[in-house]
């Protein structure tokens, strides 16, 4: 039991715990004790180093904007005013609120407030739904359009549409790069005659891409009832993202171990035989490296992409917060940030998971 424990446990990553894992159960009590300390008691206190640089940094600038503010109001409106300006911040006034970086535990609670927003919102949602279900079941059976909630998304909504469009991003990466670069890497030909505009498009910013794209669904859409802002951000985000792909695909079908193509032409297999039983199989490593690349690349410009496009995901959120400019605002924008870094980093554990899985490699 303990060893499959700890198989399962570096399998998905998480080989941090296996220390605790053989503490568990007696085995080599100092050495495990030492290792743990190492592997995760180190980790922890980093994180309370981590918070306490952050709060008093965020303390030192509150305490500059706080000064400022004071000096300048004793300057242009003398001592009265600037006591006045003191009084009002300190008692954390609407009208003289400093903005500036909020500390953890500002954020903290912020993170608690976009929680019970997203249950007031959710609560909303289904009274709306309850409401409109009848009128909804009779629109259906004429052939009509349902009723739709057009409020305001929440924090957890914006998040599922971010996902949405990052998978669909990588999807379309996935179903344009594999091929193509199966098709480069197996004839060296093709690929010479193709890698100037890989080479010129490879470093094409995102933006650039949004434009071209929106340019082209704009047209396309007309008259048309779907979500282009959808549509806009997840072709950009797949073009974007897809380089990594087709480059490691097309590297890793070219480096193939000419042995293997020779048993093919023996065994007189087909083309899609040659591709699918020997050539794929030997190429997974780099086109697994080549996915992980891609949808890393796909969630760093989404937020972009999502801001631009004026799709409802976290770039719409952490832009509309920007532009709101309060303290509360500077504290949801950190808390975006932090939950944009965590999924970043599951989804590339998903990636190595699923990797490990097709390609039996360790890492």
């Amino acid at each position: 039991m303990k060893d499959k424990s700890i198989h399962l446990l570096n399998f998905i990553g998480l080989s941090f715990f296996e220390p605790a894992i053989r503490l568990a159960s007696g085995e080599e009590v100092k050495k495990n004790t030492i290792s743990l300390m190492k592997k995760v008691g180190l980790p922890i206190l980093s994180i309370f180093v981590f918070l306490l640089l952050w709060h008093s940094g965020a303390m030192a600038l509150y305490n500059i904007e706080k000064d400022a503010r004071i000096e300048k109001a004793l300057t242009e409106r003398g001592e009265e005013a600037a006591s006045l300006e003191r009084a009002c911040i300190e008692s954390n006034g609407v009208t003289c609120k400093i903005s500036t970086l909020p500390t953890p535990a500002q954020v903290w609670s912020a993170y608690k407030s976009l929680l019970v927003d997203h249950k007031i919102i959710s609560e909303k949602k289904t009274a709306f739904a309850e409401k409109v279900a009848a009128t909804n079941a009779q629109r259906i059976e004429q052939g009509l359009v349902p009723i739709k909630y057009t409020g305001r998304p929440s924090f957890v909504d914006q998040i599922w549409t971010s996902l949405k469009t990052v998978f669909a991003g990588f999807l379309l990466a996935f179903f344009i790069a594999v091929p193509i670069g199966i098709m480069l890497g197996l004839s060296d030909t093709l690929k010479s005659s193709v890698n100037w505009l890989i080479q010129i498009f490879k470093p094409v910013s995102p933006v650039v891409w949004l434009l071209l794209v929106t340019m082209i669904v704009v047209t396309l859409s007309k008259g048309s009832d779907g979500d282009s802002a959808f549509t806009i951000s997840f072709i950009s985000v797949g073009l974007c993202s897809m380089w990594a792909t087709l480059v490691n695909t097309t590297m890793g079908v070219s480096s193939v171990d000419k042995d293997y193509i020779n048993v093919a032409k023996v065994l007189n297999l087909s083309v899609g035989q040659k591709v699918f039983k020997i050539i794929l199989p030997s190429s997974f490593p780099l086109i697994f490296t080549g996915l992980r690349i891609t949808l890393s690349v796909a969630w760093m410009v989404l937020i972009a992409i999502e801001l631009l496009a004026q799709s409802p995901g976290l770039g719409s959120f952490v832009w509309e917060e920007f532009q709101n400019g309060s303290s509360e605002s500077n504290s949801k924008i950190i808390v975006a940030m932090f939950v944009i870094g965590i999924i970043g980093f599951l989804l590339d554990r998903m990636m190595l998971t699923v990797q490990k899985f097709v390609t039996f490699t360790e890492e």
